[in-house]
């Protein structure tokens, strides 16, 4: 069941939420990217996304974004949001703009390998496990700091920032300190490395307005845009 309204008027909700939420804290909401996580709906609603001016989608399905960006206008992006298994990593180097799920060396010398056999290179973002839960994947703060040199060494991966999930909570404000954490972190790898890491993915359907106000710079909105999924997805080939 999808939210009330139109698409059209969802997205103007939400994106009057995401302005006043950067003008609580003096930031240009043009700073903010709005990624639609589109896993387990239809192109219909793709397409009528597309329509409202959006063109950065979410997978998290190797076999089903194979579908859809074949089907799809040559001028979206596709960003792979999911957990990546190694055997997907070819398919991963061809098909998405941004991997936002790096969450081990193992998967980044993978990456590498695979953008050497097919002359390309993978814009990453590294995943973060912040706060700690055995339910998520990605490197731990310290991990990071520890093994972030030796990711910077695989010349066919640009690391442009970092992503973390939020443990889900119906109080969005309890979201800030994983945010802050998120950010501290991020200053911590720029000073290490003497460059910076400008992509933030933090923020979703139900907290992004807090992770906004701490310094994200691309939002995953799946539920609040689409609604429930429209249509079951096998997990066979999900990566997840």
């Amino acid at each position: 069941m999808a939210p009330e309204g139109s698409f059209a008027q969802r997205l103007e909700g939400l994106q009057e939420r995401l302005i006043q939420a950067c003008d609580r804290v003096g930031r240009d909401p043009k700073e903010v990217t709005l990624l639609a996580v589109s896993k387990g709906h239809s192109m219909q609603a793709i397409e009528e996304a597309s329509q409202c001016g959006l063109n950065c989608f979410g997978e998290n399905k190797i076999q089903e974004a194979k579908l859809k960006i074949s089907q799809a206008a040559p001028h979206f992006q596709w960003h792979f949001i999911g957990h990546l298994q190694t055997n997907k990593s070819r398919d991963a180097v061809r098909l998405f703009h941004l991997i936002h799920g790096v969450d081990s060396i193992k998967l980044a010398e993978s990456l590498q390998e695979q953008c050497a056999k097919q002359a390309r290179t993978a814009r990453v973002l590294l995943e973060v496990n912040i706060s700690g839960e055995a339910t998520k994947h990605g490197f731990t703060p310290n991990q990071i700091k520890d093994e972030l040199e030796a990711i910077n060494t695989l010349d066919r991966l640009e690391i442009h920032g970092f992503m973390t999930m939020a443990p889900w909570t119906p109080e969005p404000e309890k979201t800030r300190p994983v945010f802050q954490a998120m950010q501290r972190l991020r200053r911590d790898c720029e000073d290490l490395m003497g460059v910076p890491f400008p992509i933030m993915s933090m923020g979703m359907s139900n907290d992004f307005e807090v992770a906004v106000e701490e310094g994200s710079t691309l939002i995953r909105l799946g539920t609040a845009l689409f609604g429930k999924r429209s249509y079951a997805t096998s997990r066979k080939d999900s990566g997840a």
